[in-house]
């Protein structure tokens, strides 16, 4: 059996969630512009400033 305790309001649990989402978004993204500054410095560093995809083509 739960006990309720008056005059409290239960969490929002949809909004948790979409915060917590919210929060993995930002440090995911924030890892990827970080993981892109690098490969462009090493890039630069190498003196590799053609741009090359995936098939090998400028």
């Amino acid at each position: 059996m739960q006990q309720r305790r008056h005059g409290t309001t239960p969490p929002d649990k949809g909004n948790a969630r979409e915060e917590r989402l919210k929060a993995a978004l930002k440090v995911n993204m924030a890892r990827r512009k970080a993981q892109a500054r690098a490969r462009a410095e090493q890039k630069v560093a190498k003196g590799d400033e053609t741009s090359v995809d995936d098939t090998g083509k400028e």
